[in-house]
């Protein structure tokens, strides 16, 4: 009998005993509910939910802290102390529990914890999860205080005592209207102010709070992760636990691995230290189980198994933890490329290439508290329904809530998790370190299963900021802050990850040069070089249309244009004085230098600015143009980077990623968002859908020649054919119409398809000319395959000649669910947006250019509504009513 079966047999004969069916594995209170809430000097108090925070706490008494200018005017709840407190009976037997913590999932920030007038610890990591012991603290009716400190004072306090050297930016450009020295402290950064946010540097208790008590050990972390034997084709699990052991001595036991459907169970005999004791148990799955791996959004099914692990200790009572497994891999490949200097850099899951298209992911409010699981799916649903396979968790937000990485698991979204550290410089004292340290082993063990997340980046711009010396440092100290930064990420967060998750890659920085990077010491001279890694990209003053000015990059992880929010998102925290686009709520919105100007000097560049005479009517057009023209601006940059993926182009090219800046907005605000504070779809995110469509016809011209290209993200190859439509702007009826067949789109590819000079297919179009036509095309196959219609500006809009007044009309039927809105059109229409107000869904299509007379769009509510209500909110612009 070996030895793991004569412990079954023993433990089998002793459990009846040691195991009564009473027993339980722990006691688990939450503190949740509502605390009592009072500033430093008592003058004010209030109720406060936990989890949440002082500003919502208040918020309950007066405005919201998103209407109007009160950013500002609600300044000074940030920089008050406050305390919450609250009294709560002890739920069970204190004497039969070994062990009382009281476990803080999140605190928002700086605090002093007491219970019973006892001081248990003190917190300065909002990214930490925080445990005290009160076994001998607490009592049958007991009295918790969290003290907190303003992290406004405590960041300028620990700047201040940083006496060596400065660490750059001390404070952020005023525009932003935010607070110093973020950088100070382990908080989300973006909380003192970003370019498209406000500065709302909260306190409060942010995640979960609860007393456990327990005997012998308990359950702290589980995770599982997923590995592939290429060798014995066969797939393996790696199980960790983590406890904490109570026992003085080391605890043996059982842990049995249960996955039914994959006809795998395994039994361990295993050993528990006292203190903090783990168990990696690596399963291998049963060969003659087809395992069907976890695929992003539009490349397969998103399979999780059903698992049960049982853990069976000699010293009492059984722990069943059931969770979901997850078969995917990843990898992130940096290989010479034939004919071009430098290396590739994209992402082969589960052996296939796939080209990354997605966006980047900003908290999706200043109060987490507000962040519901259901605004959660929202915003992931609609990148999702956008054709997004991944997003980018910005380095200067929030580790985000575990629900937002099961519904990425659900719909397939991968994430490129940045560890929390943004565009600055950061301190490497010890104690920051430390919490660094605990927060990252923390962050890592709490998200390693997510079958989504495909790569860990230690910050966000930090490698650029020191090579392009942002903050003016001189020659003589730039060793000083390359140390630091080798410190920080590489001798520490890497070295944690690498430790505690080898399933999927780590890379220091974004943009960086990749593996390049870390042969110049990490630090790269030039962390944008298109040779090598990712690439961010910002222009605003060159003409958008230009493809041109675009880099040829491997991967371009953030780019993109601002646009104003629709007008009734808008109107929600404004009053009637600032609805004009010079207004001091405008200027007062727009936190990125200039941002408004360089909005309208590119529309500028191809359509006439808005001159009417009702400030409200101008102010709405010059909304409406600033969408079209983000929409505009952002397809014609993530297309050039689609129809790059598969050429090399003078050493250039071979992009395989394309992820604009950014997917959500915190606040209602000019921003670089697609979706609108509240979920609701800018012209952009509609067209995302349309150019991240698994299979597109792009065009581009190269001097006067058009070419079109067959971009495709199918795993087969298709026998297509290529319809081009050139229209008159003048008339409905096409002007000529040409379709070449038998055109081969090859798999995950993009390759040209057609050729030809723009002045030989006007001559054969009637004498089109540039300013008179318009071009526009698609792709059809057998079995309803087709792509998005797509087209081809040949002139400026402002430059067109025959674009008539149009009568745009729309009529609203119901069916099921679904509201189906009829357009009808007198005139070829450019830029047809529907918008139904504050009535929240979204439309099948929106900000298209309508060249027949009839065209149906869908709206898919996202609450109750009625025709009679979309009738009343519709209102239809196009190019054309802009006067």
């Amino acid at each position: 009998m070996g030895r793991a079966a004569a412990l079954l047999a023993l433990l089998a004969a002793l459990v009846p005993v040691l195991v009564p069916p009473a027993v339980p594995e722990a006691a688990v209170r939450s503190l949740r509910g509502s605390w009592r809430l009072r500033s430093a000097n008592g003058s004010v108090r209030a109720r406060g939910a936990v989890p949440g925070c002082v500003h919502s706490a208040l918020r309950d008494r007066g405005q919201d802290p998103y209407y109007r200018f009160n950013d500002v005017m609600y300044r000074w709840i940030s920089l008050d102390n406050w305390t919450y407190s609250r009294t709560f009976k002890t739920p069970f037997d204190i004497r039969k529990w070994q062990k009382v913590n009281l476990v803080f999932e999140g605190v928002d920030t700086v605090a002093q914890i007491l219970m019973n007038n006892v001081t248990l610890g003190r917190t300065d990591n909002m990214f930490n999860r925080y445990s005290f012991d009160i076994t001998s603290v607490i009592k049958e009716v007991n009295f918790i205080e969290v003290r907190f400190v303003s992290a406004v004072s405590y960041a300028a306090e620990q700047s201040r005592c940083h006496k060596a050297y400065s660490i750059p930016p001390a404070c952020p450009p005023p525009v932003q209207k935010g607070e110093c020295h973020a950088n100070f402290i382990r908080k989300k950064q973006c909380s003192f102010s970003w370019d498209w946010g406000p500065s709302f540097p909260t306190q409060g208790i942010w995640k979960d709070v609860r007393i456990e008590a327990y005997n012998y050990y308990h359950l702290i972390y589980f995770s599982s992760t997923s590995f592939f034997e290429k060798s014995a084709s066969q797939w393996s699990l790696e199980i960790e636990s983590i406890f904490d052991v109570v026992s003085s001595k080391p605890i043996a036991g059982l842990v049995t691995v249960d996955i039914p459907k994959l006809q795998t169970q395994q039994t361990f005999s295993v050993k528990l230290q006292p203190g903090e004791g783990s168990i990696v148990l690596l399963v291998n799955i049963n060969k003659s189980s087809t395992v069907e791996p976890w695929w992003p959004n539009g490349h397969g099914k998103q399979i999780g198994y059903n698992m049960t692990t049982t853990f069976i200790m000699e010293a009492g009572y059984q722990i069943k933890k059931f969770s979901k497994a997850y078969f995917r891999t990843v990898e992130l490949v940096q290989e010479p490329i034939p004919g071009s200097p430098g290396l590739s850099f994209y992402f082969r899951i589960n052996g296939r290439p796939i080209f990354i298209k997605g966006s980047n992911w900003i908290p999706a409010d200043s109060f987490q508290d507000r962040v519901t699981y259901d605004m959660l799916w929202l915003l992931l649903k609609s990148a999702a329904d956008a054709n997004m396979n991944a997003l980018r968790v910005w380095g200067g937000g929030i580790y985000e809530q575990d629900e937002f990485y099961d519904i990425c698991d659900e719909l397939g979204i991968m994430i490129w998790q940045d560890f929390m550290f943004a565009c600055a410089l950061y301190p490497t004292d010890k104690n920051y370190l430390e919490s660094v340290r605990a927060e990252v082993s923390h962050q890592v063990r709490r998200l390693k299963s997510h079958p989504s997340i495909i790569l860990w980046s230690g910050n966000n711009e930090n490698e650029a900021a020191i090579a392009n010396n942002w903050f003016s440092i001189p020659l003589a100290d730039r060793g000083i802050y390359i140390k630091d930064y080798v410190m920080l990420y590489v001798k520490n967060i890497q070295e944690i990850v690498l430790t505690e998750d080898k399933s999927r890659p780590f890379i220091a920085s974004s943009p960086t040069n990749g593996l390049e990077s870390v042969k110049e010491g990490w630090l790269s001279q030039n962390p944008y070089d298109t040779h090598y890694g990712d690439t961010h990209f910002y222009d605003y003053s060159s003409d958008c249309w230009n493809w041109t000015v675009y880099p040829k990059a491997r991967f371009a992880s953030e780019y993109g244009f601002q646009s104003w929010p629709s007008f009734s998102t808008i109107k929600k925290v404004s009053s009637a004085e600032d609805w004009s686009y010079t207004s001091n709520f405008s200027l007062h919105r727009q936190h990125h230098e200039y941002g408004n100007e360089q909005m309208l000097q590119q529309i500028g560049y191809h359509f006439r600015l808005p001159q009417s005479a009702d400030p409200i009517k101008k102010f709405k057009d010059t909304i409406y143009l600033t969408q079209v023209m983000q929409a505009q601006c952002v397809k014609t940059e993530t297309e050039f980077y689609r129809f790059s993926q598969s050429e090399i182009i003078n050493g250039e090219g071979h992009t395989m990623g394309a992820m604009y800046w950014q997917l959500n907005d915190i606040w209602q605000a000019p921003s670089w968002a697609s979706l609108e504070y509240g979920g609701k779809w800018k012209l952009l995110h509609y067209f995302a859908q349309n150019f991240f469509a698994p299979l597109l016809p792009v065009a581009y011209e190269d001097k006067g020649v058009l070419y079109i290209y067959g971009v495709s993200d199918l795993h087969v190859d298709h026998k297509l054919t290529l319809r081009v439509v050139v229209h008159a702007w003048s008339s409905l009826e096409p002007v000529c119409t040409l379709a070449k067949e038998g055109v081969i789109v090859k798999a995950q590819s993009a390759i040209p398809i057609y050729k030809e000079s723009v002045n030989d297919l006007l001559e054969r179009c009637r004498n089109c000319t540039r300013k008179s036509c318009v071009i526009t095309f698609c792709l059809v196959g057998e079995a309803g395959l087709q792509s998005p219609m797509n087209y081809h500006f040949l002139s400026s809009l402002k430059d067109a000649v025959g674009i008539e007044k149009t009568q745009l009309s729309a009529s609203i039927s119901r069916q099921d669910d679904l509201y189906i809105f009829a357009l009808q059109t007198t005139a070829i229409a450019p830029f047809v947006s529907l918008d139904v107000g504050s009535v929240k869904g979204r439309f099948s299509d929106n900000g298209f250019l309508m060249t027949e007379k009839e065209k149906v769009v869908v709206f898919y509510p996202w609450e109750p509504t009625s025709v009679e209500e979309l009738e009343k909110s519709l209102t239809v612009t196009s190019l054309v009513d802009v006067v």
